[in-house]
C-alpha cells in the first residue's frame, strides 16, 4: 500500500555542500546548501538555490561568483553549523575551523579541507518561490590530490568519506555498487 502526500521535495539524498562566496577576505562567507546539482555537461554548468534572506545571497548576487565545496564526514559538524548560523552574526571560518583559500579562477575562496571544490560564475538568477536559483558556468575544479590514484590519475572520492543530506539528516555515502555501464558490460547486442 502507498500513501499520497501533499506536494513536497522528496528527491533525496542530495549533496550537503558548503558554498563559499565573497571577493575579499572581509566578505568571505560560507553557507550550507543541499539544493544544488548538475545542469549540463557541455558546457559544464551547475546551480545552487538560496533563500533571499540568507546573508550570502547579496554577496553572491553582487559578485556573481561562488564555489561549491563537497563535504566529508570529517566536515559534518562544520557543515551543519554553517547552515544554522548566519555570517551576519558569526565569522564562520573561525567558528568552524575551516580554512579559506583564495580561488584560482574566481574571486571567492574555496575550502582547503574539501576534497573537491567547484568554482562557478553566475550566468542567470531565476526568482522562484522560497529560493532563487543561481545558474552558473563551472570556471574550474580543484581536487585534493590525496584522492587521485597516482598510477591511473583516476579520482577516488569513495576514499574521501563524502556526506549527503537525506530528509533532515546527514549521512555518509556508502559502498560503490558498480560503475557507470556495469549493468550491461559484457552483454551482446541482440
Amino acid at each position: 500500500m502507498k500513501q499520497v502526500w501533499k506536494p513536497g521535495n522528496m528527491i533525496y539524498p542530495v549533496p550537503a555542500a558548503l558554498v563559499t562566496c565573497g571577493s575579499t577576505p572581509e566578505r568571505y562567507n560560507m553557507l550550507t546548501v543541499a539544493w544544488t546539482g548538475t545542469i549540463c555537461s557541455e558546457p559544464p554548468m551547475c546551480y545552487i538555490s538560496v533563500r533571499r534572506s540568507r546573508h550570502s545571497y547579496p554577496i553572491i548576487t553582487e559578485d556573481m561568483e561562488f564555489t561549491i565545496n563537497l563535504t566529508t564526514v570529517a566536515m559534518a559538524r562544520a557543515t551543519d553549523w554553517a547552515g544554522v548560523r548566519s555570517g551576519a552574526d558569526y565569522d564562520k571560518w573561525k567558528e568552524t575551523g575551516l580554512t579559506p583559500v583564495k580561488g584560482v579562477n574566481v574571486g571567492c575562496p574555496y575550502i582547503e579541507e574539501a576534497p573537491v571544490s567547484i568554482e562557478c560564475r553566475v550566468r542567470d538568477i531565476m526568482a522562484l518561490g522560497s529560493h532563487d536559483m543561481f545558474i552558473a558556468d563551472v570556471a574550474g575544479v580543484i581536487v585534493d590530490d590525496r584522492y587521485i590514484d597516482s598510477a591511473t590519475g583516476a579520482l577516488d572520492l569513495e576514499a574521501a568519506g563524502l556526506m549527503a543530506y537525506n530528509h533532515g539528516g546527514y549521512y555518509e555515502i556508502g559502498r560503490c555498487l558498480g560503475r557507470f555501464g556495469w549493468s550491461v558490460k559484457g552483454t551482446k547486442k541482440k
